[in-house]
């Protein structure tokens, strides 16, 4: 049976994963790639994968490229707004692989045109849920929580009522600079900060893991996904990155998920993929468990973490608000324009300054209220933000 799939956000590292993941199965049928102005990858990806519908963000891009794409005859669109001409019915699969807050509007809108929709993008839970939530209802569609954390959760508690789990662990590396003294980091370059030890991730996300930030945003996703209070969710520090979620029970079980870091493993077990590379037993792997260090993170390591008291229960501008200010703060940091340690001093500055405090106790209605919100937070911070030596 042919199973169509759409991938928003082809041309990342999310995204070509999936499409690496699929090339392996061949009942995958690509209906649709879209990129925010990558054009150069996601014409070889169109290519690739026989793809003949394409949609790009940029104007200027749009515009540069249409010509090469109509000569292979590829259907290149300029906007999201697009995707309804394009899919005239329910695709199996629709996998979410956009970077930052820009993932939201993608998100619903792909829902009512999509039978199972595959998120990886933080942005779009932490900000939306409630909005996801409404159409995932309205519209029968699946929900599949992609990133390693989440998905590993999801596959724990899977036919498991909520009253038999007692606490929900999420695992960090704790990133490039686990026990690196913060007066040598204060002043890093993108370069360094970008490399994560474990994971090949885009710029952004790897930002967020090495200030603990990622954490933060998995920490605010699982309470929305899995309906959870704040009091049964815990972060632990892992620095191989071999166990992605561990889950208490009140019946005295304890039951984790273990698996390499590779996002093509819980993308294929999503998708529930044919010819899936069977990992043999073998020394290597039986060592990794000899070696499972934990430890708790320490506030003075990682000061991100105060925001986690600041998460308010129930749904409000809070997440949006938070999830704005680090996405301008990184992408400052990742453009030279304020150095590592400014971001995570603003972030705690800003949210907790009076301006937002007002916000806190009101939540959006709609993707327009999102909107607003994100570009009153960027205005006051871009008006107001301050530059740390240390």
């Amino acid at each position: 049976m042919i199973k169509n799939i759409i991938i928003l956000g082809s041309t990342g590292s999310i995204g070509q994963s999936t499409l690496k993941s699929i090339s392996r199965d061949k009942s995958f049928k690509v209906k649709l790639l879209t990129t925010n102005k990558n054009l150069n990858r996601i014409f070889n990806q169109a290519l690739d994968h026989k793809v003949k519908n394409v949609i790009v963000e940029d104007k200027n891009e749009f515009k540069k490229y249409k010509t090469k794409f109509k000569k292979k005859k590829i259907n290149l669109y300029l906007g999201i707004k697009n995707i309804n001409k394009i899919l005239k019915k329910k695709v199996t699969y629709c996998v979410n692989a956009i970077s930052g807050i820009d993932g939201l509007d993608p998100t619903l809108r792909a829902i009512p045109l999509t039978k199972n929709i595959l998120i990886a993008n933080k942005e779009s839970i932490i900000c939306g849920w409630e909005l996801i939530l409404k159409k995932l209802t309205k519209y029968n569609t699946n929900f599949i929580p992609i990133d390693s954390e989440h998905f590993s959760i999801w596959k724990l508690i899977k036919n498991e009522k909520k009253d038999n789990i007692d606490k929900i662990i999420l695992t960090a590396s704790g990133g490039p600079f686990l026990n690196k003294s913060k007066q040598k980091i204060a002043n890093i370059k993108p370069s360094i900060a970008t490399k994560h030890p474990n994971w090949k991730m885009g710029k952004k996300i790897s930002i967020d893991s090495s200030t603990m930030m990622n954490k933060v945003f998995e920490f605010i996703e699982a309470k929305k996904i899995f309906n959870l209070k704040k009091d049964k969710i815990s972060i632990l520090i892992h620095p191989s990155s071999y166990i992605h979620a561990i889950v208490y029970f009140n019946r005295d079980v304890i039951k984790f998920l273990a698996h390499e870091a590779k996002m093509t493993i819980p993308i294929s077990n999503a998708l529930d993929i044919k010819n899936k590379k069977i990992i043999k037993i073998t020394d290597r792997n039986i060592k990794k468990f000899n070696n499972l260090n934990f430890s708790i993170p320490k506030i003075k390591d990682f000061p991100i973490l105060k925001i986690l008291k600041l998460i308010p229960e129930n749904e409000s501008y809070f997440e949006i608000i938070l999830t704005s200010l680090n996405d301008n703060l990184v992408n400052k940091y990742l453009n030279g324009k304020i150095n590592y340690i400014s971001i995570q001093k603003n972030l705690l500055y800003f949210i907790r300054c009076s301006f937002f405090k007002k916000f806190f106790k009101l939540k959006p209605s709609n993707i327009a209220d999102v909107k607003i919100m994100i570009k009153i937070t960027n205005n006051y911070l871009n008006n107001n933000i301050k530059i740390y030596e240390k």
